[in-house]
Formats: structure tokens, sequence, C-alpha cells
């Protein structure tokens, strides 16, 4: 399914650069349908996950998230959440999400080809360049309209308790108590990274922030679990919360410990409602 999925968005990226040769198109309108091929990518791969491993995916969301603009803040725990805005936001509500994605992704051409085709970011995350990644990350936020969102995954990485672990041991060298304390109280996640939510924050004046969280993927964090079937059957439970952008603090110390805060938020309700088995029962998420 992902060889086709791929073979089909190269081919369709093919024959959209050459029509572009022959009919005047505007950058607008290539970008639209570059959108609409993307979303498409996307949530034609995570149906067939849905419908391959048998899980049964449940959404709630507080408001309408085809409407923005607004920053969306999502949890990051395995490859497979990266499918979930193209399948849940993109594809269903036809918002043009502008994402913050780790460099190493361009090794899958149709993310190579498409992705820089659109106002993508592929941030290094080696922390080389963090002056450079923040600059391109506060151009992705500029000119926000009401159909467009900009995605960020603000732990800069997947989950894994070993990670976890690192964070700690490293923030216990550096001699910072209380954001040692604030980690040793997050559970299911990482502690999220200031400087790109900030940055979207800092462009963006107008746009809300929706945070999603998510639990049911931690059985696809590496290839090792999808291939002894950690993942089948599972229960994939998403929450969209809308937060108004005049409940957001303006100043950087305070904003950091907004997202601190709703961070631990999207810890707890992991932990409430984090898939407790297996199920038997397979339902289509679109249904």
């Amino acid at each position: 399914v992902y060889l086709s999925c791929e073979v089909a968005g190269i081919l369709a990226s093919g024959a959209l650069w050459l029509i572009r040769q022959v009919v005047p198109m505007s950058d607008e309108k290539w970008h639209e349908v570059h959108f609409r091929l993307e979303a498409w990518w996307g949530a034609t791969i995570f149906a067939a996950v849905v419908k391959l491993f048998g899980l049964r995916v449940e959404v709630e969301t507080d408001s309408d998230l085809g409407v923005g603009p607004y920053l969306l803040l999502v949890r990051h725990v395995s490859t497979a959440d990266t499918l979930l805005a193209s399948a849940l936001v993109s594809r269903s509500c036809g918002l043009n999400l502008r994402y913050v994605l780790k460099r190493e992704l361009l090794w899958d051409p149709c993310l190579d080809i498409v992705g820089n085709r659109l106002p993508n970011v592929f941030v290094d995350r080696s922390g080389l360049n963090t002056r450079e990644a923040i600059a391109s990350v506060r151009a992705l936020g500029r000119d926000l309209t009401p159909r467009c969102g900009a995605l960020i995954y603000p732990e800069g990485t997947r989950f894994t308790p070993s990670k976890r672990r690192q964070v700690i041991e490293r923030l216990e060298q550096s001699g910072d108590p209380k954001l040692v304390d604030y980690v040793h109280g997050l559970k299911g996640v990482m502690p999220p990274r200031p400087g790109g939510t900030l940055a979207l924050l800092d462009v963006a004046p107008f746009a809300d922030v929706v945070i999603c969280a998510h639990t049911g993927f931690e059985g696809a964090g590496s290839f090792s679990q999808l291939w002894r079937g950690d993942l089948v059957n599972r229960a994939i439970r998403v929450h969209f919360r809308r937060i108004r952008r005049a409940a957001i603090p303006t100043d950087d110390e305070a904003r950091i410990d907004w997202l601190q805060a709703e961070w631990q938020a999207v810890a707890t309700w992991v932990a409430t409602h984090r898939a407790g088995g297996v199920l038997q029962e397979y339902e289509d998420f679109e249904s």
C-alpha cells in the first residue's frame, strides 16, 4: 500500500509539473493542488493502516477544525501519528496545513518532492543550526488565512521511556530543579521544547491554538513493535481542544509556563484515556 501511494504521488507530482509548463497556473493554485495531493497521500495511508491493523479510531473535538487560522500542537509517540492531521484535519476538514517536520523525512520521495513545493519546514534537530531553524519556523507562520494552519510537534521527538530518562539526566546535570520536577511529573509525553511554538505565536498574533492529544499509537513506536503486531486491534483515541488566542499570554516567560501547563494537561489526558487492551471489534474511523 505504501509503495502504491509513493508511486501514485510521484506520478501525480510529475504530471502537475508538466501541466504547469503548458497551462499558466498561479502560485496560489499551484499550492492548492499540492495541498490536496498531500492530504490525499497522508489520508490514504492512514485509512490503510486503520483497515490493515484493525484499528478503531475515536475522535473528539470542541470546535470546527476547518476554520482557521490556528496553530496545531500534536503529541508525538509514533511515525503513524504523523498521518493523523492529514486524515482528520486536511482531508476531512479542508484546512491547508503547513508542517514543521524533521529533515530525516526527506528520504521519502513524495515528502521530498511535494513537501518542498509547499510552505513546509524540514528542520535539522541536531541543534547545530537552532537560529536558522527558528527563523524558518517563523516564516512558516506568517500570513496564515482562515483556510490555513501551522502544525508543530512541541516535543521535538517521539516519546520513549529511554528518551525521557535522558532528558531528566541532562536536566539534573544542568541544575534546574524546577524543570527536573516538572519532567518527573510528566508521564507518557516528552517535555515541550518552546522555541518553535513561541516563534509561531510571535508571527501569527491572530491564530488560535489547537492541541491534539491522542493515545493508542504506543504500539507503533518502532518497526519491531509493528512487526510483532503490537498495534493490531488497538483503540486510537484522539482529542482536539481549541484555545482562543485571548487566553494565551503575551510575553515569552508566561507563554513557556502556559505551554508546560498545557502539556501537563496532555499527559493527564493520555493517562486517563489510554487504551487498556485489544479491541475485538473493528470500526472504520470515517463511520
